[in-house]
């Protein structure tokens, strides 16, 4: 009679600390992440992107950046406030941090749907500037590798984590920009330094 009475208490105990540690899981984890991928996923006007033309390898140019600039600007305004999250982690990754695996599920909580905001506006931007969407992500690495920004890519560390899947948070600093991209950029230096985390997001 004890025993069973102890064993009962012991399992008792048990299932209670299961069921917080799935809780935990759920809204500290599971929630932010399918948040975000909802809201990270491209939105449904794509088909107002300009189709691809040309040589979308081709070098940049000024007019390439200046683009670039104006819908990065776009994006971080439509990020608002929980801008904020994504900067600070930035911020620790640039001082040689590695973004710890509660860090990385912080800021999608942080970001959840706001990041849809930031995409759509990404969409009317290249719709805007009729600019395509390999051509800007063509200019985006090379503005990236230019601001020496971190190969960290938050939607696919999210699709990792819904899958099961533990990413690796370490990273490498994306380099090798051209020295004509390098001075172009110089202009708006101050500018897409100060947005330079939207490149984490693939924004």
């Amino acid at each position: 009679m004890n025993a069973r009475r102890g064993c009962g208490c012991g399992c008792g105990g048990f299932v209670v600390l299961m069921v917080a540690l799935l809780a935990a899981g759920y809204f500290l984890v599971y929630r932010p992440v399918t948040v975000f991928l909802s809201g990270w996923r491209v939105p449904a006007q794509t088909q107002q992107i300009p189709a691809a033309s040309g040589n979308v390898q081709a070098p940049l140019t000024r007019s390439d950046v200046q683009k670039f600039v104006r819908i990065r600007r776009d994006e971080r305004a439509a990020l608002g406030s929980s801008f904020t999250s994504v900067q600070n982690t930035f911020q620790s990754i640039q001082n040689g941090q590695t973004p710890t695996f509660w860090q990385v599920t912080g800021v999608l909580r942080d970001l959840g749907r706001s990041v849809g905001q930031a995409r759509a506006a990404q969409v009317q931007g290249l719709t805007r500037e009729q600019l395509s969407r390999e051509r800007y992500n063509v200019i985006a690495g090379g503005v990236n590798r230019a601001l020496g920004v971190p190969d960290i890519d938050f939607g696919k560390i999210a699709s990792e984590l819904q899958g099961g899947k533990l990413p690796d948070f370490g990273n490498t600093v994306s380099t090798g920009a051209s020295p004509q991209t390098t001075a172009l950029i110089q202009p708006f230096k101050t500018e897409l330094t100060a947005t330079a985390a939207l490149g984490l997001l693939g924004l």
